[in-house]
């Protein structure tokens, strides 16, 4: 028997939007408020994951063809690397630095080295989370 999950599938179009918004709300305000690289990555991963329970893998795959393992190791190697690159600059390890950038629309706006950390541990959260999550549900 065929289960209708057409009230599941409609809500997850208009759900995962927002899940997907808040989640990179909260990577970007970590500096400032509560947030930053593993809360926004766990609520991405959420959204994810709710498409996955919405539709099954395959089209979820279609859409997304990541493999979330290679996420994971693309975001432990971001955050490694931006923790080793201050090694090269003679300075104490995990340094961050700060600057400002002009960026044509918005103007000038601040980046820092902490953002590019937050980032792979983002990657490596949703990469990890939906990874456990896959592996479970290919038991049986």
């Amino acid at each position: 028997m065929k289960i209708n999950d057409v009230i599941l599938r409609t809500v997850t179009k208009a759900v995962v939007f927002i899940i997907l918004t808040l989640g990179v709300y909260l990577f970007f305000a970590g500096h400032h408020a509560p947030g930053g690289g593993f809360i926004g990555g766990l609520v991405l991963a959420s959204g994810i994951v709710l498409l996955y329970l919405a539709y099954d893998i395959e089209t979820v795959h279609k859409g997304m063809p990541f493999d979330f393992k290679k996420v994971a190791a693309l975001g432990v190697l971001l955050a490694t690397g931006t923790a080793v690159g201050s090694l090269f600059f003679d300075v104490p390890f995990l340094t961050q630095t700060h600057t400002y950038i002009n960026v044509p629309i918005f103007g000038e706006m601040g980046f820092s080295t902490v953002t590019i950390f937050e980032a792979g541990v983002a990657l490596t959260v949703v990469g990890v989370v939906v990874t456990i999550i896959l592996s479970i549900s290919e038991d049986e």
